[in-house]
């Protein structure tokens, strides 16, 4: 008798396809680039969990077929083993009373029934095991799907803090205050030194010598005007 693996149980239940997408579909979620964040890992996430409540569903459903075929094998061992006893009555009765012929005819069919009865018990025992195999990775891969579930919940939640948080960061640097400040200060520095430099550019220009000259000119001129003005007043009163 072969020997049944997990894998093989998987395949048998679902498929040979089915079975692979399902393990495709958890070793995708696992491997989601979740760092990179964004509404694309989100997506994925989503569409993962789908595909997993689909695969969860075939599983259901596969798991129905098992226990409805262990259910099979355990009616078909039971009847079995009924006839054996029957026909064990059937055998002790018929000799009790002298038949012989339907006493060795009894005994010839529960003889036959006997052999096939350990062949049924095993095939009973692998359904079985099966079985509870089979609902146990189906409550399993229930418990794990619901759990995804508020992690996605929880990406969802996460990804629309990084998204305020990336259109806070864009908003504080489109203001850019430090550089704005950074250009006043060199304005003004800019400026204050301009003036210094043309008042020490006038400084510089102006000559002391020539700036007397000019000052003795002035003081000349309107001690002349006064003298004339007088002379006019002189004139007119004559």
């Amino acid at each position: 008798m072969k020997k049944i693996t997990p894998k093989k149980v998987t395949y048998w239940l679902l498929g040979e396809t089915a079975g692979r997408t399902s393990v495709a579909v958890w070793k995708r979620l696992w491997g989601l680039p979740i760092e990179k964040g964004g509404v694309v890992a989100q997506k994925v996430a989503a569409e993962s969990i789908i595909s997993m409540q689909e695969s969860i569903a075939q599983l259901s459903n596969a798991v129905a077929k098992v226990v409805s075929t262990y259910n099979l094998a355990q009616q078909q061992y039971n009847n079995k083993l009924g006839e054996f006893h029957q026909a064990e009555k059937q055998a002790q009765l018929a000799y009790s009373k002298g038949n012989e012929d339907a006493a060795r005819l009894a005994i010839t069919k529960s003889i036959a029934i006997e052999k096939i009865l350990p062949q049924l018990s095993e095939r009973v025992e692998t359904a079985q095991i099966t079985m509870n195999k089979a609902k146990a990775k189906l409550k399993r891969e229930t418990e794990r799907l619901e759990a995804y579930k508020l992690e996605l919940e929880n990406l969802e939640s996460l990804t629309v803090v990084n998204q305020a948080m990336a259109e806070m960061g864009q908003f504080t640097n489109e203001l850019d205050l430090d550089s704005a400040r950074s250009q006043f200060a060199d304005a003004k520095n800019g400026i204050e030194k301009r003036a210094l430099l043309d008042e020490a550019k006038a400084e510089l220009g102006e000559n002391p010598s020539e700036a007397l000259a000019d000052e003795i000119d002035a003081l000349s001129l309107e001690a002349e005007i006064e003298k004339r003005f007088k002379s006019l007043g002189s004139h007119q009163q004559s």
